[in-house]
């Protein structure tokens, strides 16, 4: 009795090896789609993070990129911990398992936090940034941050072209009489912005506001996919480990 009770133990302790190797890769994989949507975030996208007028967004980023990294050394550990069968190292495991899904937790709330009130912030902000801030002395990562919204958006204005007639920009002497930024134009040439005939600069309806609106609300959804995926693979993680935990500290030898 004792030696089949022993033998079904050995099982299961096998099984229990075997699917928490298998979560460590998969562990790995999302940790590095973790890490990557981060840089992703603050890398390629790091353009347009000055026209927000929380940094939300930003920290969202940076919150992923340290739960990619723990991740990285945490799946380390996990395999240290599954072949040396310790109690010590298993919970250890288990606790990094535990602190990185806090650590996602948080930036899943801030993404839905900021996700909610994306809309009224852009409402309020992007249009003052805009027209107070554009080409001004000391506010050049503004300006460029415009000029590559209004081209890859395709889009003139926060809401539409005429924004611009409030700018303090277009009333200033070095507009050289533009009607709007150059990089309204839908080919860009020298003082192209004098005419703002819709066959010459962009005219979306809605505006800058809609189409970043809708670019940063896409971008919170992969974060939170991402976020909720690997917080799956790590309750089974925890599962497992505390599964082998038990058989560890029940094993009589």
């Amino acid at each position: 009795m004792s030696a089949g009770y022993k033998d079904d133990q050995d099982w299961q302790a096998v099984c229990l090896k075997y699917l928490l190797f298998v979560f460590n890769f998969l562990f790995w994989m999302g940790g590095a789609a973790v890490l990557g949507v981060g840089v992703w975030t603050l890398v390629e996208k790091s353009d347009y993070l000055s026209l927000l007028a929380s940094s939300t967004f930003a920290v969202s980023a940076y919150i992923l990129i340290l739960a990619g990294s723990l991740v990285v050394v945490t799946g380390f550990l996990g395999c240290c911990a599954v072949i040396r069968e310790q109690r010590s190292c298993l919970s250890a495991y288990f606790l990094c398992l535990l602190l990185i899904f806090l650590i996602e937790l948080v930036a899943g709330v801030l993404a839905y936090v900021y996700y909610q009130r994306l809309s009224e912030e852009l409402k309020h902000h992007l249009n003052q940034t805009m027209t107070e801030n554009y080409a001004q002395p000391g506010k050049e990562a503004i300006t460029l941050a415009v000029d590559k919204l209004q081209q890859d958006f395709k889009c003139c204005g926060s809401n539409n072209s005429h924004d611009w007639s409030m700018s303090v920009y277009i009333s200033s002497k070095s507009a050289e009489s533009r009607m709007v930024p150059d990089s309204c134009c839908k080919t860009i040439t020298p003082l192209c912005g004098k005419r703002d005939h819709p066959s010459n600069i962009y005219n979306v309806e809605g505006g800058c506001i809609t189409k970043l609106e809708q670019f940063l609300a896409d971008h919170l959804l992969i974060i939170g996919a991402v976020g909720i995926g690997v917080a799956c693979l790590q309750i089974c993680g925890m599962v497992f480990t505390s599964c082998l935990y038990r058989r560890i500290k029940t094993d009589p030898y």
